[in-house]
């Protein structure tokens, strides 16, 4: 027989070691890292001896400021903004992650600085609107809508990039 031998379970130790390198390589938010350690449990199985409690250790790194939902939600809400995504898609994304209502507050208003510029990227991407080589007939029209609609855009916005010319970039509401 050829092959590898399983991993040893997991103890305190070996835990906290993954949790560790896990941050040190990913940006994360403490609810990812919850599941993460519960899934690599899952697969290894616990032969510490007290129970296992991943939740405990989360808090610990969290307390370290190793994991910071607040700081986490602000670059995850901004590097979506950069790709084009609207307030509605980041907001679900930060609630898909774990991250609670208190963290997001500072995401979101970030969002919300840059929902135009994110309007344009996401415009400039898709080749849509005033990045578009000629006016779109009806149906071409309805999957923009939808595509902007999707990243997670208002309606009024939507309305006002669409709706723009080729070559005429809509101004901002200040």
């Amino acid at each position: 027989m050829t092959g590898k031998r399983p991993p040893a379970p997991l103890d305190e130790e070996a835990m906290r070691e993954l949790a560790l390198r896990y941050v040190a390589r990913f940006a994360t938010s403490r609810a990812k890292l919850l599941a993460y350690l519960g899934r690599k449990i899952k697969e290894r199985g616990w032969g510490g001896e007290d129970p296992a409690d991943p939740q405990a250790l989360v808090d610990r790194l969290s307390e370290l400021r190793y994991v910071d939902d607040a700081g986490y939600a602000v670059m995850k809400s901004g590097a979506l903004s950069r790709r084009g995504y609207g307030a509605r898609r980041v907001a679900e994304t930060l609630r898909a992650d774990g991250i609670a209502e208190a963290d997001r507050v500072e995401a979101h208003a970030q969002t919300q600085r840059e929902s135009w510029s994110a309007a344009d990227r996401f415009a400039r991407r898709k080749r849509i609107g005033p990045y578009a080589q000629e006016r779109p007939d009806l149906k071409q029209r309805e999957k923009w809508i939808a595509a902007f609609l999707r990243a997670g855009h208002d309606y009024a916005t939507v309305r006002r990039w669409t709706d723009a010319a080729p070559g005429e970039v809509p101004e901002a509401d200040e």
